[in-house]
């Protein structure tokens, strides 16, 4: 297992370094980050601008510029942004707030469609399978914005009707609030909930689709029908033969689906105001902020390789011929 998860490794790091120069390409030919300083007036005095412009390597071609951003980021420096702030520290608070919901949101979403995924299976053509189907089709047309939006307006009205607070409809917390150690995790659940369901749903609905499909051709193989004809129980088949082989394709999914979530999460959080990666992001492309864009980014593709690398690990484990590929 540890050669196969060693090769893994070599291969995620090299797509990783590559993916970076991509980006760093483009971002580095997105714009100009000092347009808006060279267009101020009163103008700032031209030793400033070329003062920023040796800071930010502008005058370098972009391979050097880029050897001088990775070297940074090694040494765990991700620059200053074009107001002279370290990015470092903003990302990473801006990176614990959009975290916590993104994983909880996946984990809920993971968890919902293979229950779901498994129980339609099963239960083919009943009651059960059509409504899952129809509320999987359901999401699966609702854009992101729309769904995430709907569910403000609702909880509003909610709260309207009820005369106080139930649902928490902006920011990942209550601002100025100053409570004990579960007081505030209390604050911060409520303020989870909405985003939460508005991001793992849509997740939900094409994973557990999938995981219906993939569990009903395992379910009809020769080696289900088998293992029923020579007396195996039916729970010890559905888990252990069924289940686990239906779990290999979905595997893929999820990790591939894992940058639709992060992207998912950019328009959950400006819906519901929450100051995380989302509107670290925006902010950055609006001001044309090169080095702020490529840390995002780069966070962005370390999730990504890692969760690929996560699903190669888990090939290995539910399937062990794959480990000597």
């Amino acid at each position: 297992m540890l050669p196969f998860i060693i090769r893994r490794l070599v291969v995620a790091v090299l797509v990783l370094i590559v993916s970076t120069f991509l980006v760093f390409v483009m971002a580095a030919n997105s714009g100009n980050p000092l347009a808006t300083l060279q267009t101020r007036q009163p103008p700032p005095p031209p030793s400033t601008i070329k003062a920023l412009e040796n800071q930010l390597h502008l005058n370098e071609p972009i391979p050097v510029r880029y050897a001088y951003w990775l070297g940074n980021v090694v040494r765990g420096n991700f620059g200053k942004d074009i107001d002279g702030n370290a990015v470092r520290p903003q990302l990473f608070q801006r990176l614990g707030v959009t975290l916590r919901l993104v994983i909880l949101a996946s984990l809920l979403a993971l968890v919902l469609a293979v229950i779901s995924g498994v129980v339609s299976a099963v239960k083919q053509y009943s009651f059960i399978d059509y409504s899952t189907t129809l509320f999987g089709f359901l999401l699966i047309s609702i854009p992101t914005f729309w769904f995430a939006g709907l569910l403000k307006d609702v909880a509003i009205r909610a709260n309207t009707a009820a005369g106080s607070t139930i649902f928490s409809v902006s920011g990942e917390q209550t601002p100025g609030f100053n409570g004990g150690f579960f007081a505030n995790l209390s604050d911060r659940a409520s303020h989870l909930i909405l985003p939460t369901i508005s991001l793992a749903l849509l997740s939900y609905a094409a994973w557990s689709r999938y995981q219906r499909a993939t569990m009903l051709d395992v379910l009809n193989s020769d080696y289900i029908r088998l293992a029923r004809a020579k007396g195996v129980p039916w729970r010890r088949v559905l888990i252990k033969h069924g289940l686990r082989t239906a779990l290999i394709p979905l595997t893929t999914v999820v990790a591939i689906g894992f940058g639709a979530i992060i992207g998912g999460a950019v328009i959950t959080e400006t819906v519901f105001d929450w100051h995380g990666m989302g509107e670290y992001l925006i902010t950055a492309l609006n001001r044309t902020d090169i080095n702020t864009t490529l840390a995002w980014l780069l966070v962005a593709a370390v999730g990504v390789v890692l969760f690929n690398l996560i699903a190669d690990i888990l090939y290995a484990a539910l399937d062990p011929r794959i480990r000597l590929g």
